[in-house]
C-alpha cells in the first residue's frame, strides 16, 4: 500500500483580497556627491588634485549644456597656465608594443623627475562607442605612478567630439603641471592626422617584419612622423637594422614635416628598456630647433586656428542633421540618391534648403 501523497500547502495569490505582497526593501541612496564651483574646479586643478583633475575631465567630457558652459568657463580660468608641456603623439601599426613602449617610457621620464599625463584617441569610440579602459590595465605600473595620469578617451560621441575632448583634456593637464603629454593613437586609421594636429611631436611605432599589406598605412603615417622607431628590436636585431635602412631611404623620397627637421629613425625595446632615452633626445633636440626657428609658436597657433574652424564645422554639421525639417527630408532624399533618382549633389542642395541656406 502506498503511502499517502503529503498535502502542500495551497499556493497563495497576491492578488487574492486580504493579502499584501512582500514589501522589498528599498535601497539606501548613497550621499549624492556635491557639485564643485568654478573656483573649487580652477583651485583644485592648479593644486594638481587628482580627484578634482578627474572630475574636471568628466564635466568637460558631458554632452549637458550646463556642463559644457561650466567647462568652457574652467578652461578660460586655466588658460594662463597651459602651453607649457611637451605634446608627444605617438602611434604605430598593429601588435607595435605601444603599450609596453609607453608604459617604459613614461617611467623612465616620471623617474627623471617630470610629470607625464597619457591620453588616448580611439578611432573606435567616436564611431561606435567602443571603449579603451582596458589602457589602465595594460599600463599598470604607471597608472599606479604618482607622478603620472592615464586617462582613456571618452567613450561616444564624434570622431571630431573625441578630439575636442582630448584637447580640453591636455589643457587641463597642463594647468595641472604635466609636463609631458603623450598622446596615444588605438589603432591606425582615422586620428593619426588629428592627432599629429594638437601635438609639436609625431612619434611612429614600427614593426621590422611588419608585412607588405600595410606598406599603404605605412606611408601615410611617415609622411606625419618627426621620428620613426622601430619597436621590439631584441627579436631580431639584423631584421631591425636592415629595416631602419628601408626607413631611412623612404624618408629621403619624402617631403617631411619641415625642412628644418629630418626625420631620424631609431631601433628601440620597449621590453627591455633599449633605445628610449634617444627617443626623448630626440624630442628635446626637434623642440630646440622649433622653439629657435619659431615653427613651435607657429604651429600651435596655426593648430588653434583649425582647432576653432573644425569645431565650428561640428556644430554646424549637428545643427543642420537635428533641424526638423532635414529631419524629416533626410530619408527620402537619401533613399533617393542611393536609388539613382537624384544626385548627390541635388540631394544636398535639397537639404541645405530646408536647413534655410539658398543656392
Amino acid at each position: 500500500m502506498k503511502p499517502p501523497k503529503p498535502e502542500h500547502p495551497k499556493a497563495t495569490s497576491f492578488e487574492e483580497p486580504g493579502v499584501d505582497p512582500p514589501v522589498e526593501p528599498r535601497p539606501i541612496p548613497g550621499p549624492r556627491r556635491r557639485k564643485l564651483s568654478l573656483d573649487e574646479y580652477v583651485a583644485g586643478v592648479r593644486a594638481s588634485d587628482r580627484a578634482v583633475l578627474g572630475r574636471a575631465i568628466t564635466l568637460i567630457e558631458s554632452n549637458a549644456k550646463r556642463d559644457q558652459e561650466l567647462a568652457q568657463q574652467v578652461l578660460i580660468a586655466l588658460l594662463t597656465y597651459t602651453g607649457k608641456s611637451q605634446r608627444v603623439g605617438i602611434t604605430g601599426v598593429p601588435g607595435v608594443g605601444k603599450s609596453t613602449f609607453i608604459e617604459a617610457f613614461g617611467s623612465d621620464l616620471t623617474a627623471q623627475g617630470h610629470r607625464v599625463a597619457v591620453l588616448a584617441v580611439d578611432p573606435t569610440s567616436g564611431v561606435t562607442g567602443g571603449s579603451i579602459l582596458g589602457d589602465k590595465t595594460r599600463m599598470t605600473r604607471l597608472s599606479r605612478d604618482p607622478n603620472a595620469f592615464v586617462r582613456p578617451s571618452p567613450s561616444s560621441g564624434s570622431l571630431g567630439g573625441v578630439g575636442r575632448k582630448t584637447r580640453e583634456t591636455m589643457l587641463l593637464c597642463e594647468a595641472a603641471g604635466f609636463d609631458v603629454i603623450l598622446v596615444e593613437t588605438v589603432g591606425v586609421g582615422q586620428s593619426e592626422t588629428m592627432v599629429a594636429d594638437m601635438v609639436d611631436f609625431f612619434l611612429v611605432l614600427m614593426l621590422a617584419n611588419a608585412g607588405d599589406e600595410l606598406q599603404g598605412i605605412k606611408r601615410g603615417i611617415m609622411e606625419l612622423a618627426d621620428l620613426i622607431a622601430i619597436n621590439k628590436a631584441e627579436s631580431d636585431a639584423a631584421a631591425a637594422r636592415h629595416a631602419k635602412r628601408e626607413y631611412m631611404a623612404a624618408l629621403r623620397l619624402m617631403r617631411g614635416t619641415h625642412p628644418d627637421w629630418k626625420p631620424p629613425v631609431l631601433t628601440i625595446s620597449g621590453l627591455r628598456n633599449q633605445g628610449l632615452d634617444s627617443v626623448w633626445e630626440k624630442i628635446g633636440e626637434h623642440r630646440e630647433v622649433f622653439t629657435n626657428n619659431g615653427e613651435l609658436q607657429r604651429k600651435r597657433r596655426e593648430q588653434m586656428r583649425r582647432w576653432m574652424w573644425s569645431m565650428v564645422d561640428d556644430r554646424v554639421l549637428r545643427a543642420v542633421r537635428e533641424h526638423p525639417a532635414v529631419a524629416a527630408q533626410a530619408g527620402q532624399l537619401q533613399e533617393d540618391v542611393l536609388e539613382g533618382r537624384l544626385t548627390a549633389t541635388l540631394g544636398a542642395e535639397a537639404i541645405l534648403r530646408a536647413f534655410g541656406v539658398e543656392r
